[in-house]
């Protein structure tokens, strides 16, 4: 397979299309310019946060429809699915921590759950996570890291280079030791996503193709979403309607007027570069844990699948676009190389951009938002920046809002995440 980069992703978005049922709306214009539909919920985004949302929501007894570009353009395709609370833990992030050691608890079962709803596998792993260290100074800041995480009461257990060898015979020679975080595990996100939007539509879930431009107070108590269509020349919109809307765009967020200034602000892309790599016929699997390396003080991780593919990033880059950059290509191979040198003869199968919702504290924000001159009642819900943390905490993102829309609390894990922080 040649190597792609956004065209490997619209093959990933077809390639989710295709294991899904088909169940999508593109709502045209009335005469005048508009048209109306109405649900109890509409969700603004169909990434990972989104769909999953959108899918409890539907299973609660919601009429659902999902707003949604219909493009490749999402976190969620470019994305490693690692699900690491002890592993990405990291100091003066303690709330954070909280929430993603709460979002590793549910996890599998809502997993389960998905699966079985959707009638097809995630790729779900859990074998955990095996940090390692390339030098001396990156095994003293390794083990810093430890000792925080030690004194927190995350379990990690520590491994001279030996053992590490054991658990992964084709790490580097030099590597000096290492950390198992047996609680860790990955999914693999492309499926995921795949997952969570047949399921969805199993439950009666409609999507509808367009970029969300403008939420706003309905004359009848509803919220009024606006939408232009995405392939639309004419800059026509449409116009729907619900009791409540979420909004879970991602880094788009801070795009949709109306919503509060503090929360658009708060929203920015931040880059990341990732890729993907497969195994020649001949070569045996040379990865079995998820591997996140230190390497001359850089961060690298190696997330493998079943199917032999092996995911290799990410960059982390101030940047709003989705450019592939030869010198990200470069960094990411020579560190991956450097821990693990069997590597080299994999097959580069894609490189690909996308931009992760950041925030100014890292954290997400979820919670009711004012809607014009009315305070937060729950018609308005913000599920937005979860930055690294997608897919980890989709299924309490769920969960939170779907306690929302029954006029209930959230998890406390999710108290210090509140809109009214910023």
């Amino acid at each position: 397979m040649g190597l792609t980069t956004t065209g490997a992703l619209r093959g990933a978005e077809r390639e989710a299309a295709r294991l899904r049922p088909l169940n999508l709306i593109r709502v045209m214009p009335a005469e005048g310019g508009e048209a109306a539909t109405d649900a109890d919920v509409i969700v603004v985004g169909g990434g990972v946060i989104g769909t999953a949302i959108a899918w409890r929501a539907a299973r609660a007894g919601h009429t659902v429809t999902i707003i949604d570009q219909g493009t490749d353009d999402k976190a969620s395709l470019v994305a490693a699915g690692m699900l690491g609370p002890v592993s990405e833990s990291v100091f003066g992030e303690q709330d954070l921590l909280t929430l993603n050691l709460h979002a590793i608890g549910r996890f599998p079962s809502f997993n389960a759950e998905l699966e079985e709803a959707a009638g097809s596998p995630t790729g779900l792993r859990t074998e955990g996570t095996l940090a390692v260290a390339y030098n001396n100074d990156d095994l003293t800041a390794l083990d810093r890291l430890t000792e925080f995480r030690h004194s927190i009461g995350l379990a990690a257990e520590r491994l001279d280079a030996k053992a590490c060898r054991r658990l992964e015979p084709f790490l580097a020679p030099s590597i000096r030791g290492g950390v198992l975080a047996t609680g860790d595990l990955s999914v693999d996100n492309r499926r995921y996503l795949a997952a969570l939007r047949a399921a969805a539509v199993g439950a009666g879930v409609r999507m509808v193709v367009g970029s969300v431009t403008e939420v706003a107070d309905a004359t009848d108590g509803r919220i009024r979403v606006a939408a232009g269509q995405s392939n639309d020349a004419a800059g026509e919109t449409i116009e729907l309607s619900a009791w409540h809307v979420v909004i879970a765009a991602g880094w788009a967020t801070g795009q949709i007027d109306g919503l509060p200034d503090q929360i658009r602000k708060a929203v920015r892309p931040v880059k990341g570069q990732i890729l993907r790599l497969r195994h020649p016929a001949h070569l045996p699997l040379i990865i079995g844990h998820t591997i996140r390396a230190i390497v001359g003080g850089r961060d690298i991780y190696l997330v493998p699948r079943a199917d032999g593919e092996l995911v290799v990033g990410a960059t982390q880059e101030e940047r709003d676009d989705r450019d592939v950059t030869a010198g990200a290509v470069h960094d990411l191979l020579r560190d991956a190389m450097t821990a693990v040198p069997a590597i080299s003869e994999l097959t580069l199968a894609e490189a690909s951009a996308g931009r992760r919702p950041g925030t100014s504290d890292n954290g997400p924000i979820l919670g009711p938002l004012p809607v014009g001159d009315t305070a937060g009642t729950g018609a308005l819900i913000v599920a937005g920046g979860h930055y690294r943390n997608g897919v980890l905490l989709s299924a309490i993102t769920a969960d939170a809002v779907a306690a929302l829309l029954a006029g209930e609390q959230p998890h406390p894990a999710w108290a210090p995440f509140h809109p009214s922080r910023l």
